[in-house]
């Protein structure tokens, strides 16, 4: 599920579920987090993380487990294992990154994106929630009101509109990704190291009140939630009742 190449000091990792535009289930979090692991157990001095096919990641996989007890807890394990390796990660983004894509972009330290790809994170229309750490890291990367525009507006952005807001640091292909993880793998890893620690220090790892652990967890436990699986089996709008 995982595809692993290395030249010198930089190893790319790509997801391999190509069927399902590389979605996330429980056993693609956990090859992922152990794939990072290794990598930088092996010497890695830069992680690239891209898709296989023309999606970068198309979010959970909500016709697998995602629903089911675990699920969140792997998914953030994982971005938490990019947001904390002391080797920088760039995510090349080959295309649409939705939901847990714009996640995976989001915990990793530079994103390079091909003019096609897209950012989203529909929570809103699924009936769902992310947790504070993916609010809060949107926010210190584009700012507080395209977040808000992002989140409680359900809105995408373009690649082009990305890079305007800072979310996307260059304009590229995986070739260019891979250029410049090369180029940084030449620098001092423990000056690196550092950088990624101050620059991570942005108020994610703050833990979830009560009160907000208590939201998310009714969110994903309503019958909003239900009703907007059955409409995405139904082919149909969701109409959630707030409950």
């Amino acid at each position: 599920m995982i595809g692993t190449s290395r030249d010198g000091h930089v190893v790319t990792l790509e997801l391999q579920r190509q069927d399902r535009r590389n979605a996330l289930n429980t056993e693609l979090c956990i090859a992922l987090r152990e794939a990072l692991e290794k990598a930088v157990a092996d010497g890695a001095r830069v992680v690239v993380l891209t898709g296989q096919g023309t999606a970068f990641c198309a979010g959970a996989d909500l016709s697998g487990d995602v629903y089911a007890e675990g699920f969140t807890d792997h998914l953030l394990a994982m971005l938490h294992t990019i947001d904390e390796i002391p080797v920088p990660v760039i995510a090349a983004i080959n295309g649409p990154a939705v939901g847990a894509g714009t996640q995976l972009a989001l915990a990793s330290d530079l994103r390079v994106a091909a003019p096609e790809a897209s950012f989203g994170i529909p929570a809103a229309k699924l009936g769902i929630a992310v947790d504070k750490w993916t609010v809060h890291r949107l926010v210190s990367l584009i700012g507080g009101g395209p977040a808000r525009t992002m989140l409680l507006g359900a809105e995408t952005l373009s690649a082009d509109e990305a890079f305007a807001r800072g979310l996307v640091n260059k304009i590229g292909d995986i070739g260019t990704a891979q250029n410049w993880a090369r180029s940084i793998a030449e620098l001092a890893p423990l000056s690196l190291r550092h950088l990624k620690l101050v620059f991570n220090d942005d108020g994610t790892r703050e833990p979830q009140t009560e009160e907000q652990l208590a939201a998310m967890f009714a969110a994903w436990c309503s019958e909003d939630a239900q009703e907007a699986r059955v409409a995405r089996l139904e082919n149909r709008e969701p109409d959630f009742r707030g409950r």
